[in-house]
């Protein structure tokens, strides 16, 4: 009987025989007592009584999937005789049950750097009905492409996987629906959270916004030589940031209020004459554990300033010349010397 049978229903029985006559072949049958049926006699052509059992209330698979009755059959005689015979009510399942999924919402926490293949999690539903009625099968349900390229379910086991490199910093939670249906088209969903963890995989970007070369040696300290952004694409300590400078450069590092901008100043007068550039390097550093760093190169070129004067290679000179000496005969030859370059470096005698 399908469960789906509605009261009242009924289903005939089989009629007993007895071999005496008269009296003594008169049945009257007798059903065990069970609340979900009755028995019902159903007169047939000739006077013969049919048995029926009949249905009193709504049946349900998942409660109860059988019953075991005793139909008796009493003769008339005296004293009298009966037989008997079993009735098993075999209770055959309906699809009245949908996939419940354990979980209306599971929720995972990952690292970002989890290789591809890698299990996610273990979804499970369970369906009370039988056979196809309650074998689950799993999917996504309407998600984006981008859910797809990330991650895939096993429609039998309900394994989620990874299937593409998740990135923190590119999406750090993704949500998306799973979709559980039984053989009969019933369905049930959940939704799945899933957190992406910061890893340190990204190292400090150094970028030169802007850089003044050549400096004029005469510049006075503080004058500004370059503008930086770092940045660090990973979060929490991972994303924090130091600086320093490698090198004997007279510069010295002024972060900006925002952190992320770094002004690299003179610390101290500059002096072409001992050097005519800087080459210095930037390291920056970030708060994971190991650190990653970035570099960048930076070479500072010194731009002369006329801050030296001409040198005599002697304060005085002391030159003895005959009185007779013929006019435009050189008497004496005077050397000096400037450190500055160029034009400042260039000397005139008067």
């Amino acid at each position: 009987i399908s469960e789906w049978t509605l009261p009242s229903a009924r289903f005939p029985l089989e009629l007993a025989r007895d071999a005496d006559a008269g009296s003594n072949s008169l049945l009257t049958y007798h059903l065990t007592s069970d609340p979900s049926f009755s028995l019902s006699m159903k007169e047939k052509p000739g006077g013969k009584k049919q048995p029926e059992l009949v249905l009193e209330r709504a049946l349900d698979r998942e409660k109860q999937s059988s019953f075991e009755l005793v139909l008796t059959a009493v003769d008339g005689g005296e004293p009298a005789r009966s037989g008997t015979v079993q009735v098993r009510v075999n209770v055959t399942d309906a699809n009245d049950n949908p996939p419940v999924f354990s979980k209306s919402v599971y929720e995972v926490r990952l690292s970002e750097n989890l290789p591809v293949e890698s299990l996610v999690l273990r979804v499970r539903a369970t369906d009370a009905d039988a056979g196809s009625n309650g074998r689950v099968s799993y999917s996504f349900a309407s998600v984006p492409e981008a859910v797809r390229a990330l991650f895939a379910i096993d429609s039998e086991s309900g394994e989620v996987r990874t299937v593409g490199s998740l990135d923190f910093e590119v999406k750090n939670k993704h949500i998306f629906s799973l979709e559980a249906t039984d053989g009969g088209g019933l369905t049930d969903h959940c939704e799945v959270q899933i957190d992406i963890m910061d890893e340190n995989d990204n190292a400090p970007e150094i970028t030169i916004l802007s850089l003044s070369s050549p400096v004029p040696e005469d510049s006075p300290t503080g004058t500004v030589v370059a503008v930086i952004k770092v940045r660090d694409r990973d979060s929490g300590e991972n994303g924090q940031v130091s600086c320093e400078l490698s090198g004997e450069a007279p510069l010295s590092i002024v972060a900006s209020s925002g952190g992320s901008y770094k002004v690299l100043v003179l610390a101290k007068a500059l002096d072409r004459e001992e050097a005519a550039f800087h080459e210095l390097v930037l390291r920056a550093s970030d708060g994971g554990d190991p650190a990653r760093t970035g570099t960048a190169r930076i070479r500072v070129t010194v731009l002369d300033a006329n801050d030296n004067a001409p040198v005599f290679s002697q304060a005085e000179y002391t030159v003895r010349v005959p009185e007779d000496v013929p006019v435009g005969s050189v008497l004496v030859t005077v050397t000096s010397t400037d450190a500055d370059g160029g034009l400042y470096g260039h000397v005139k005698y008067s």
